[in-house]
């Protein structure tokens, strides 16, 4: 008789030592924000510092991140004049590229468009640093779906140079 109670026993505590603990904390489930009222701020007071500056000739360095072909992730150099994108060069080998590759990112007031979308589409996660002195973008992380794999982009915008 007490041979079948210790083989309970030991099969008792042998599966328990075998199963996951129950008692694990709740999973956290990500809500988005009801308001986004500090990004949209900086938002607004850099587009607006931006255009103060009424810069229409420059040229700047891009590079995307993204889940996409990768010729369009190579860094590239782009030109805007009077407000219109005159060239856009691969940085290194200097060749043109296939400007519908940046089509949506050739210009600085194209980049504050794709955040300004990104708010109005209440992103997930929204992270933009602006340059302090002429206030465009140096720097656009967006993940629009935290469910969703393959939906981010980061961009960085760097060395922008005034032209004549």
């Amino acid at each position: 008789m007490r041979l079948p109670i210790a083989i309970t026993a030991i099969l008792v505590a042998f599966l328990g030592l075998s199963t996951p603990v129950i008692s694990q904390p709740p999973i956290q489930v990500s809500q988005k924000p009801t308001s986004n009222s500090f990004a949209l701020e900086q938002f607004k007071s850099n587009s607006r510092l931006w255009r103060q500056k009424n810069i229409s000739n420059y040229r700047y360095e891009f590079t995307r991140s993204c889940f996409c072909f990768p010729k369009a992730t190579e860094p590239v150099i782009i030109e805007v004049r009077n407000g219109v994108t005159t060239s856009i060069t691969y940085k290194y080998s200097k060749h043109p590229v296939d400007t519908g590759l940046f089509e949506k990112y050739n210009t600085i007031p194209k980049l504050f468009n794709i955040i300004r979308n990104a708010l109005i589409q209440r992103a997930d996660n929204l992270t933009v640093q602006y340059n302090p002195t002429l206030g465009y973008p140096t720097q656009i992380n967006i993940d629009y779906d935290k469910q969703r794999t393959d939906d981010e982009i980061f961009i960085t915008i760097s060395n922008l140079q005034q032209i004549k």
